[in-house]
């Protein structure tokens, strides 16, 4: 029998999607196969102090019965690291792959990744880049254009210049798009902290509110529009789910519709013709493969009621995992179950780490030198 594999699974976080990730996170646990691996628990909590042992039950509510922990960049170690009472540090676990099941920022954006890389742990998921484009929708939409992928009207707003010269701001929305308009944090998810304005007061009111969450906010045109969302899967040669489509009963698909209410429609497959479907996977892939994501994505696209235009949205390179998460359920329509999904992103995270290896990291200009006098000499 092979060995076992130890999966750390990092979630909690100090974002705004905190209880999400928890939520996320059980699921995960739930699912993964006992027989083929070992999990690991690593909480984050709201103040971002890492801890391992009943990290699940401390997170919420339960027992404490934890400790600190850490992962050492540059150890040369993949071991998660605890503390006891003397500030004493042993080795909780050698990690074979981490599952970062974190949403948002302190996790979904690049920083857990890069510390994940400087620990040399194989990892699920998106690079340092990917996460990081995947997480900010300003930087997400401008290398959409690049790419010539239809994204809709927006405008970037600085907090700054929102405290300090909101008339101004106000002005120039106005001048740039129509209501609705929806404001957006740069660097968040799950609809925490956006709002659907119909009207000045409401803009007003969706500019503080997402300045409560980041000092980079978007401004985006809102339309008529059905919401459609794709998973996505792979490394070098990813491939898309079916289509499914969302049918919110709330004014759109906000936080508490996305995690509380569970009343939302859910068609799956979306009811699109055959050449739409078509064309959005193969935007999703494109979307994917644009940002250099890797492992996991789920890619939201808006079309317009009135004339079936496709517009992408955004993509989420830690999308939810929870019951009632679209990506797992997109993948079990396709015909990849839950259990199944874990076993092939665990696979693409050792494969991905593997490739990389391949590469060289150390350069020797003396090495150069020589290269260079032997081909002088041999052309002489």
């Amino acid at each position: 029998m092979s060995k076992k594999l130890k999966v750390g699974i990092i979630f909690g976080g100090r974002s705004g999607e905190h209880d999400v990730s928890l939520n996320s996170a059980q699921s995960v646990m739930n699912a993964l196969d006992k027989s083929r691996y070992d999990i690991v628990p690593i909480g984050i909590t709201r103040s971002g102090k890492w801890i391992t042992g009943g990290a699940v039950a401390a997170l919420t509510g339960g027992s404490d019965a934890t400790r600190p922990a850490a992962l050492l960049a540059g150890a040369g170690t993949s071991a998660l690291m605890q503390f006891d009472t003397e500030s004493r540090m042993s080795a909780a676990a050698d990690l074979d792959v981490v599952i970062p099941v974190l949403h948002g920022t302190y996790g979904e954006d690049g920083t857990v990744q890069g510390l994940l890389e400087l620990a040399n742990v194989p990892y699920v998921g998106a690079g340092v880049v990917g996460s990081a484009v995947g997480m900010d929708k300003a930087i997400f939409k401008a290398v959409m254009q690049a790419h010539g992928i239809p994204i809709l009207p927006w405008q970037l707003v600085r907090r700054a210049d929102w405290q300090t010269n909101g008339d101004l701001v106000i002005a120039e929305v106005e001048a740039t798009l129509r209501y609705p308009v929806f404001t957006k944090p740069a660097n968040l998810g799950s609809s925490v902290g956006i709002c659907k304005c119909a009207n000045r007061a409401e803009l007003i009111h969706g500019l503080h509110e997402a300045a409560r969450f980041d000092r980079r906010i978007v401004v985006e045109q809102g339309i008529d529009a059905r919401e459609l969302e794709v998973s996505v899967l792979g490394n070098d040669e990813p491939i898309a789910s079916i289509v499914g489509e969302i049918r919110p009963k709330r004014a759109f698909y906000d936080y508490v519709a996305k995690y509380i209410s569970d009343d939302s429609d859910l068609l799956i497959p979306a009811p699109i013709s055959a050449e739409l479907s078509d064309r959005i996977r193969r935007l999703a892939v494109d979307a994917f493969q644009a940002i250099d994501c890797a492992g996991l994505g789920r890619v939201d696209f808006l079309l317009d009621r009135t004339d079936d235009a496709v517009y992408i949205n955004e993509i989420n390179t830690i999308p939810g995992f929870t019951h009632i998460s679209m990506y797992p359920k997109l993948w079990e329509a396709t015909g990849i179950s839950y259990s199944e999904l874990l076993d092939r992103l665990i696979e693409l995270a050792l494969d991905r780490f593997a490739e990389k290896a391949t590469s060289t990291t150390i350069f020797d200009p003396a090495a150069l030198a020589d290269q260079r006098n032997q081909t002088s000499t041999s052309s002489v």
